[in-house]
């Protein structure tokens, strides 16, 4: 496939031709960026599309066009492919999608597109750190106990009805969205608010509502780290939920990584 590339590259002589399809499964700080990426380096001569699944009622503003909703499993993202002419498939959804990242690999397997998956890079945990890895919110619900009575839960909903058996433990919740139904919880307070967060932000919010352990996923990436830095800071435990093995297939583990993968597929 020839492209006219703006800044540099091979050229291709061609009358008016048709600008490869771009599609990003996003909903992350890495896929906007990315999305930026594309559009900054390439303008028109590649068409970006994000997807996202549609649980944040308000989605910030993204470079190239929007799609919402979910493909309906990956026979029907095959499908999608395939219809809208697809040449590559960047994921770059959260490292917790791994359902989402499996249909992902088996439509572009059977609509024969490239896939490339950005995988997110771990947190490192320093000595200072009191980190207690789980495999899942049910052992995380166990552990609690073991640490105090307020907890600071920042795992997203749809794992929480996990720790709907811990009624001795006050729970501070934080969420993108306020939710518009009732939690699973006996004893919580809600928050709703969007990273990134500070260190001083997070270390003021935990100290005001006495926290004695945070819960949260192994997500890695900047935009939510300094709640762990407040939690070192403070001498908190942490329960985190240990993240999924990612999906086969070429990865990357930073934005700036995908532009050669991309030139590479596309020329």
């Amino acid at each position: 496939m020839c492209l006219s590339w703006p800044v540099t590259g091979p050229f291709c002589h061609m009358s008016a031709p048709e600008s490869p399809k771009v599609l990003i499964l996003g909903g992350t700080a890495e896929a906007a960026a990315i999305a930026q990426a594309i559009v900054l380096h390439w303008g028109d001569s590649v068409r970006v599309t994000t997807s996202l699944a549609g649980r944040t009622l308000a989605p910030p503003a993204l470079p190239g066009s929007l799609r919402v909703g979910g493909f309906g499993g990956p026979d029907a993202m095959a499908d999608y492919l395939r219809e809208e002419g697809i040449a590559v498939v960047i994921d770059a959804t959260h490292p917790f999608a791994s359902q989402i990242s499996e249909n992902a690999r088996t439509a572009c397997l059977q609509a024969k597109v490239p896939r490339l998956l950005f995988d997110r890079p771990l947190w490192q945990q320093r000595a200072e750190d009191q980190w207690h890895m789980v495999e899942n919110a049910g052992q995380a619900a166990a552990r609690l106990p073991e640490f105090g009575q307020r907890a600071f839960l920042t795992i997203g909903r749809g794992e929480l009805a996990a720790f709907a058996t811990c009624q001795d433990t006050r729970f501070l919740v934080r969420m993108v969205d306020m939710p518009t139904d009732p939690l699973p919880l006996v004893n919580c307070e809600l928050i709703a608010a969007r990273g990134p967060f500070t260190v001083d932000s997070e270390q003021s919010l935990m100290e005001r509502h006495r926290i004695d352990v945070l819960v949260c996923k192994a997500s890695g990436g900047d935009m939510t780290q300094a709640k762990l830095v407040a939690a070192r800071a403070l001498g908190r435990p942490v329960v985190m939920i240990a993240r999924p093995k990612p999906s086969e297939g070429p990865t990357v583990r930073s934005v700036e990584a995908v532009m050669p993968w991309l030139l590479e597929v596309l020329t």
